[in-house]
């Protein structure tokens, strides 16, 4: 009988709860807060997602790493989420698309990754207690500092309070012209001139970006401290707020006075997960951290205008507070169906509306996808006007 592998890798949380596994990809430590996902696929696309930024990701689903990675499936340029927790040791891919291994990538990014753990006890944990704060530490040779991971697991201020943004965001302006995958041409470019939209960047995912060239958007990205002027300046007929890390009451301490300026306007607008939230406290409403959150690729939504439930992907610790929203002015568009959190809300006046989960995603495969059309279409009717 072979001898029990050696734990290199220990997960510990900040009430003192440890985990060994086997870790993979780079070695050090990360202080983080611990979420899980409950998606099937998508690994590479969570992992560079930069909502997930300040966060370590337990999988549910135990087969992680068997597809590889592809360059093509990085939602930004740079790695986001802060590490990953698995059930099994990742194997080598077996997928057409791959490039590379999971291990090998990670290395790369610099971003840990801990396999062998029970990640079904690990999520009962995170349900009940709520996201904790841990430390992940990866050594080849098995030597660990307890009492100093726990410490500083303990130690980190979280989440709450805290803007990541402006840690993600890019770094100066830029034009998107990408549309989505198709086959099979893959990735093609929009051309000729489109409906003039601005970006602002909270983080935005890629595939958030070539959803709006799709619907023929000129799209112009700015970073998330862009102020109304920059905004105003590029003549836009409509801005979308993307989605993003952190609390969103720390992000909106510069990006709220824009967004009412912009509203000020009467342009469309359209918000994503943190631009969902960014766009909720311009209009008076509040946001509250939520015990785990929501993160998955397999939420029931329900659309109160339609009666439709749509099967939404989600990533967010907070959630927009629906008691907050000012009656007669905002109405509650979407609803979660597991918990009856807010997840939309649009202006009774005006085309101005946003959404917490992620249409660009496509689990349902489509469900979300008229939310990008019903922005061009706000925006072709203004031109029209």
């Amino acid at each position: 009988m072979p001898a029990p592998q050696k734990p290199t890798a220990c997960l510990a949380l900040a009430d003192g709860t440890l985990f060994y596994g086997h870790g993979f990809g780079a070695t050090g430590e990360t202080i983080a807060e611990l979420v899980f996902n409950t998606a099937m696929t998508g690994y590479q696309e969570i992992m560079t997602d930069p909502s997930y930024a300040g966060q370590v990701v337990t999988f549910t689903f135990p087969h992680i790493g068997n597809t590889g990675v592809t360059p093509e499936d990085d939602e930004t340029q740079t790695p986001s989420a802060a590490g990953m927790v698995v059930k099994w040791d990742p194997t080598e891919p077996s997928n057409w698309r791959a490039t590379g291994n999971l291990t090998a990538w990670l290395t790369k990014i610099g971003r840990i990754g801990v396999g062998g753990i029970d990640t079904r006890r690990l999520t009962r944990a995170i349900r009940q207690q709520g996201a904790p704060h841990v430390a992940l530490a990866h050594d080849p040779e098995g030597r660990f500092d307890i009492e100093k991971l726990v410490a500083k697991a303990r130690a980190w201020k979280g989440l709450v309070g805290l803007d990541l943004a402006k840690d993600v965001t890019c770094a100066q302006s830029y034009r998107w012209d990408e549309k989505r995958w198709a086959w099979p041409e893959g990735y093609t470019r929009r051309e000729g001139p489109g409906l003039r939209v601005v970006a602002v960047d909270y983080g935005a995912k890629r595939n958030i970006l070539r959803c709006l060239a799709s619907v023929g958007c000129e799209v112009t990205v700015l970073p998330a401290t862009a102020t109304a002027e920059d905004v105003l300046a590029l003549n836009p007929e409509g801005v979308f707020l993307s989605n993003g890390p952190g609390d969103p009451a720390a992000t909106g301490a510069y990006a709220v006075p824009m967004i009412q300026d912009v509203l000020a306007r009467n342009l469309p607008v359209f918000g994503i997960c943190l631009g969902h939230q960014m766009l909720a406290l311009a209009l008076g409403a509040k946001t509250r951290k939520m015990n785990h959150g929501h993160h998955g690729a397999n939420h029931p939504v329900k659309d109160l205008t339609t009666g439709k439930v749509e099967i939404t992907s989600m990533n967010h610790g907070f959630t927009v507070d629906a008691d907050t929203l000012p009656a007669g002015v905002v109405m509650e568009t979407h609803v979660s169906l597991f918990d009856g959190t807010n997840c939309g809300i649009a202006m009774v006046d005006r085309p101005v509306f946003s959404v917490q989960y992620h249409p660009e995603a496509s689990p349902g495969p489509q469900d979300s996808f008229y939310l990008f059309e019903r922005f061009a279409a706000a925006m072709q009717a203004r031109r029209a006007a």
